[in-house]
């Protein structure tokens, strides 16, 4: 499937396109400045019968799909094969709407805030070693 912002030919019937703006009703940025690459994303599964999952969109239902177990923003990001600035959107809208729970990883939590600069510095240098 080609990226939303390449050329799209009339005769790639096969692949679809769906631009950004339209799955988030013309929403450009995310309301939430809470949502990070590594936030973590659980639904909650008892907070909404089934009718009302039926009226959300199919990026939202697949968003509680893949997040019944946590993951990282990211990875949501990834399994929906969207820009990671629109999945933002579609998770704060689940997180207003009481579908979904946002937090961030227990590392930060417990450490009350940001790792040390110290294991920031040994990851980036070990990475750049690669």
């Amino acid at each position: 499937m080609k990226h939303w912002t390449e050329r799209f030919d009339d005769d790639d019937a096969d692949e679809s396109l769906v631009r950004p703006y339209t799955i988030t009703g013309g929403r450009t940025t995310s309301e939430r400045d809470d949502l990070t690459l590594i936030t973590l994303v659980t639904a909650l599964s008892d907070v909404s019968p089934e009718s009302a999952r039926r009226k959300l969109q199919p990026e939202h239902r697949s968003i509680l799909a893949l997040c019944k177990r946590p993951l990282a923003v990211a990875e949501v990001a990834s399994g929906l094969k969207l820009p990671v600035s629109v999945t933002k959107i579609l998770i704060g809208d689940l997180i207003d709407a009481g579908q979904v729970r946002a937090r961030p990883p227990l590392a930060f939590a417990q450490a009350g805030g940001f790792p040390d600069m110290t294991i920031l510095e040994a990851v980036r240098d070990g990475l750049r070693k690669l």
